[in-house]
């Protein structure tokens, strides 16, 4: 893996970091006196990385305002859906022209009321791996298990007219073992009966950045970062590493 890779980097005592056979080695101290942008081939030690640990490397970018933030934690997720069961269902909201609901109540102690919403397309239920589906007053537990049987689930909550998206904390979508979030900054939700449109295409693939634009959501991009430290003995130049 990489972080083991770095390790052997930073125990050798000269790595070549680039491949321009064409150019002769530059020292470092050459490098931080120029101006930029120039292309050089470079012999140096990789002095020191960071982070330390591989999964701190992973962020959400948003490419519109260009922020970077890390990914939230899954005790987080967990809280908002705590948060938002404690609103019941509104059954007004339930079986309208584009989606079937089922309502059903928890045996434990809490007896939490738990809404699902299935996503039809002309007027019926797609194949549970093709489905889009929206849970109300579910545990982080029980939308992980929806994750693995249904193609997209998305976490949402009654209000008196509409449903609508939790906190943009939580993610909007889940796809898989994929959380998708958006940018607070950027976002504007839109009503979730946006959704409907996509589910009147010929074929609704349920792709995140369709759902993503009919909920006026701005997704956020994983992307893995690192900062490299090398040495020659003339100076010292820090390198980033930045990818989707």
């Amino acid at each position: 893996d990489l972080e083991s890779h770095l390790q052997r980097c930073q125990q050798l005592s000269v790595t070549v970091l680039t491949d321009h056979q064409d150019l002769n080695n530059t020292e470092l101290r050459t490098i931080l006196n120029s101006t930029a942008p120039q292309q050089y081939r470079i012999r140096a030690k990789l002095r020191t990385y960071k982070p330390q640990k591989l999964y701190q490397s992973v962020k959400l970018h948003c490419s519109k305002c260009n922020s970077l933030q890390e990914i939230p934690d899954g005790d987080d997720f967990d809280l908002i859906l705590q948060g938002s069961a404690v609103t019941t269902p509104n059954p007004e909201l339930h079986n309208t022209s584009w989606y079937d609901s089922v309502m059903w109540t928890t045996r434990d102690q809490k007896q939490r009321k738990i809404a699902i919403h299935f996503v039809k397309h002309d007027e019926m239920l797609q194949q549970p791996e093709d489905t889009l589906l929206m849970i109300e007053g579910g545990t982080l537990k029980e939308v992980w298990k929806l994750t693995k049987r249904f193609k997209c689930v998305i976490p949402v909550r009654s209000t008196e007219d509409s449903l609508e998206l939790l906190d943009l904390s939580a993610p909007f979508l889940l796809q898989g073992n994929i959380k998708y979030y958006g940018c607070k900054q950027c976002s504007t939700p839109k009503p979730i009966k946006g959704l409907s449109s996509i589910a009147a295409e010929q074929r609704p693939s349920w792709e995140p950045t369709e759902i993503a634009q009919v909920l006026g959501i701005e997704p956020l991009q994983y992307v893995f970062i690192m900062k490299f430290t090398l040495v020659d003995g003339t100076g010292a130049l820090n390198a980033y590493l930045f990818d989707y």
